[in-house]
């Protein structure tokens, strides 16, 4: 048996003497890992793939990545990284690792294209991901990906989205109705409300009737366990030096997860919780045999079916756990963001006003994509300037060759026009660069302009290079873009229409009030120095 296959065997069993190791016998196990790993490296045939050039390490343990994850801007970051270096280069990352960065819209389509077969869910996310939510789509890679797809995608297709407007324009009304007794109750004038609780509750409601058939009822304060569990993510977490080495860190050994710091106490309490709310939806639908259209009732007709759609209990849990988080996170986020905006802009807002009245009433669903303009530019922009997630990550599973829109320059002084890759390189794609680039979107990339959706020449040729949703990638792309996201965009657009018709939107403190991005599941907006968005 050679080196390199002896030293993979005795790696692999450290790991996973590791992962089932007491807290206090970690240490040793994970500095043994880490040795093997080094010297499996070492005894390897030459490196195939394209040496680029990147920033240097400014840790030992962390890379970069301790700077990328207390960055106010990772986007920024990624961007200034590009300048310096290329549309491709890498970065030092935890003890010595390396991760390949795209920053450039051809580079990423092709990523894309092979995504689920030949680009992969990094190992350490998808062990996380499996232990908050289940092995579902989130986890699935290749043929289990299409078939757990495909199994949900007829309940967030436009026929089903237009049956579904209704449940959403009501969530939104009833926001209107609290709004509305809460100025009452302050003498008619004005109130200063906490819009990010409210998205996140109009968010969780929505879904909760049109999903699952369930009404959370969290816009009428009834009480939920679950609920409180989702504020207390959403509010700001500590973020000391142990929390965010134990966070970074489980990227590499999930079994860090099992580290009581509070962030992890807390998406424990959250998985309990939300198992509990799970088998109360399914008892809830099990009664409802004739729903064949809502989420969960699909869900269980694809566990009852003996074909190629068949997925198991386990799965049903995965997605309904998954789903429920992404439709309390990344929508309530997207709406606050847009409410955020027009509260800072305030001759925006009045023109969205002014064409939402012109059509009276309660917008239909083919209005609400067809004939409001500027609802839509907001929208968009919306999505370009603040997506809830800052990175995608891939792990490749066979070697390959990326093409590059323009040449880089590597370690050597080559100049090249494509990079070859290596199984198990680690690519990072971030959202917010390939959303806001200068070199993409313009010189005022980072300014919120929606009139740049209604101009002929406003999207730049490079951007519409871009061939994620409507040029962006805030809904990933490929295989994995986000399955819900014609939901998403109706009811961003439904909320709007009714806060914006009935509520005139301002900064508590004025409209150069400082806010900064903290971290729950997602990347969330808070006014400096408090928990949340009062307007």
């Amino acid at each position: 048996m050679d080196a390199p296959s002896t030293l993979v065997r005795i790696y692999n069993a450290f790991r996973d003497r590791v992962r089932s190791a007491s807290i206090t016998n970690m240490t040793i196990g994970l500095v043994a890992v880490l040795v093997l790993r080094v010297a499996i490296q070492a005894t390897r045939k030459k490196s195939r793939k394209t040496k680029l050039r990147g920033p240097k390490s400014p840790s030992l343990l962390f890379g970069v990545g301790k700077e990328i994850f207390k960055s106010p801007d990772m986007g920024a970051m990624f961007e200034e990284w590009s300048k310096e270096y290329g549309v491709a280069y890498e970065i030092p990352m935890m003890f010595g690792q390396k991760r390949t960065v795209l920053c450039d819209p051809k580079a990423v389509a092709h990523l894309f294209t092979k995504d689920t077969w030949s680009y992969v869910i990094i190992p350490g996310l998808k062990a996380i991901m499996a232990k908050q939510f289940g092995k579902g789509l989130f986890c699935a890679e290749g043929e289990s990906h299409r078939r757990q797809r495909r199994s949900i995608a007829p309940s967030f297709n436009s026929t089903a989205m237009r049956k579904l407007s209704t449940v959403i324009y009501k969530s939104a009304e009833r926001v209107r109705t609290a709004w509305e007794a809460s100025i009452d109750a302050n003498g008619g004038g004005t109130v200063v409300l906490d819009v990010q609780k409210w998205m996140n509750y109009v968010s969780l409601d929505s879904f909760g009737i049109a999903g699952f058939a369930y009404d959370f009822g969290s816009l009428d304060g009834k009480p939920n366990a679950m609920i409180s569990v989702l504020d207390a993510i959403g509010a700001s977490l500590p973020e000391g030096f142990f929390s965010i080495a134990v966070t970074l860190l489980a990227f590499l050994f999930p079994i860090l997860m099992n580290v009581p710091t509070r962030r992890n106490k807390i998406f424990v309490e959250l998985r309990d919780r939300m198992s509990e709310i799970c088998d109360t939806l399914i008892d809830n639908a099990t009664k409802n045999a004739d729903d064949q259209i809502s989420t969960i009732g699909l869900l269980l007709k694809a566990e009852d079916e003996d074909s190629k759609q068949h997925i198991s209990r386990d799965e049903v849990l995965a997605q309904m756990r998954a789903l429920l988080m992404a439709s309390y996170e990344t929508t309530s986020i997207t709406m606050t963001w847009a409410l955020l905006e027009l509260a800072r802009h305030p001759d925006i807002q009045t023109k969205l006003r002014q064409e939402l009245l012109s059509v009276g009433g309660e917008p239909s669903y083919d209005q609400l994509f067809n004939s409001l303009p500027y609802l839509d530019a907001i929208v968009q922009e919306t999505l370009r300037l603040h997506p809830s997630v800052a990175e995608l990550l891939r792990q490749s599973d066979e070697d390959d060759v990326i093409p590059l829109s323009e040449p880089v320059r590597t370690k050597s002084g080559e100049t090249v026009d494509s990079i070859a890759v290596e199984r198990g390189t680690v690519i990072t794609m971030s959202i917010g660069c390939l959303n806001q680039s200068e070199a993409i979107w313009g010189p005022d990339a980072r300014v919120f302009r929606p009139e740049r959706w209604l101009e002929a020449d406003g999207i730049t040729k490079k951007a519409q290079e871009v061939k994620g949703h409507r040029h962006l990638l805030t809904f990933g792309d490929g295989p994995r873009t986000c399955i819900g996201k014609i939901f998403a965009v109706a009811e961003i657009k439904t909320v709007l229409s009714v806060v914006v018709k009935n509520f005139v939107l301002e900064m508590r403190d004025g409209p150069n009030t400082k806010v900064e991005i903290t971290r729950g599941i997602t990347l969330r907006p808070r006014i400096a120095g408090e928990d949340g968005i009062k307007l």
